[in-house]
């Protein structure tokens, strides 16, 4: 890509085939939903590079970083850790004229090739002050660049009923609700470009929200696998970028289950917050779906429904 006269290409499709992650094999040889959305996250920098918008290069040289804002992933069929994904992506068919919102797909090879996961990715190009000496931002990456990350444009929250000054926060967050919380500093490694929470960072915390809620509740992975032999699975799950959290801040994740489905999934929202100026901010919100899967051998799954603790522990009752 040339810095003085960037080429895009961004309208036509582009394709990879990529691994999981050896990281993501957690339980036998199943790649959990964080590492399917990370697989997500590449095919969407691939594609961005194949229409000559390098995340590299537009930052180096326009102090642009490309962050991805939203991202909404079904799991059609579970990824094993030695499969390869065949990823798709193209301009998603709702996007508008200067909007990066892409559609992407990935296949995997069974008896024949599969839709395995689809996804909606909105990508943002935000201006970074820091570095000096940029090059100003053509007219081609323009309609993309923004000076703050935020998913949905003049979104306006509604406050939750806490005190941005009580020295308990997450009491105050979770008092009447069905929903477990924590306060988290934000390391650097959950950063990128510097100092801004990146969406990697998020699903960690989203994967964490789970863990931290069952295990409060009596009823842990690790109880589950030892006693029942269940493991969670993800069908379905979604992160929106609200506003912008930084390097160091106190991050107040707050995760509250929303809807039982037929005693076989359920759905929880992630919200998190900090407290800035004096008042409490919405920095992200996302959903996800588990359910339980009973392992059956070292390469199969089913699917089962929830018992009399499961169910107690969804309606937040503790063991």
């Amino acid at each position: 890509m040339s810095t003085n006269n960037p080429a895009l290409s961004l309208q036509e499709p582009s394709t990879l085939e990529i691994r999981p992650r050896y990281e993501g094999s957690n339980i036998c040889t199943w790649i959990g939903f964080k590492h399917v959305n990370y697989l997500v996250e590449e095919a969407v920098l691939n594609h961005l590079r194949q229409g000559g918008l390098l995340p590299g290069t537009v930052y180096e040289t326009y102090g642009l970083c490309t962050d991805i804002v939203d991202i909404d992933t079904r799991i059609l069929h579970a990824f094993h850790i030695d499969d390869v994904a065949v990823a798709e992506v193209r301009p998603h068919r709702r996007a508008k004229d200067g909007e990066l919102l892409l559609s992407v797909v990935l296949h995997v090879q069974r008896e024949t090739l599969l839709k395995a996961v689809t996804s909606t990715v909105r990508v943002q190009l935000r201006l970074d002050p820091r570095g000096g000496g940029a090059e100003p931002v053509p007219a081609q990456l323009a309609p993309y660049a923004v000076e703050r990350l935020a998913a949905v444009p003049g979104w306006e929250p509604e406050p939750p009923e806490a005190n941005a000054d009580s020295a308990d926060l997450v009491k105050e967050l979770t008092a009447g609700r069905n929903a477990h919380a924590w306060r988290f500093r934000i390391p650097y490694w959950y950063c990128h470009f510097t100092e801004r929470m990146q969406m990697s960072g998020y699903l960690r915390l989203m994967e964490e929200a789970k863990d931290r809620l069952v295990a409060d509740r009596g009823v842990s992975i690790k109880t589950l696998l030892d006693e029942q032999n269940w493991i969670p699975v993800v069908p379905h799950s979604r992160i929106t970028v609200l506003d912008e959290a930084r390097m160091e801040e106190d991050l107040y994740v707050v995760f509250t289950v929303e809807d039982v489905f037929k005693g076989f999934t359920y759905t929880s929202r992630m919200d998190t917050y900090v407290v800035r100026d004096g008042a409490l901010l919405q920095t992200a919100t996302g959903r996800i779906t588990h359910g339980y899967a009973v392992i059956e051998n070292r390469r199969d799954w089913s699917l089962v429904s929830f018992d009399d603790r499961m169910n107690a522990a969804l309606e937040g009752q503790s063991a």
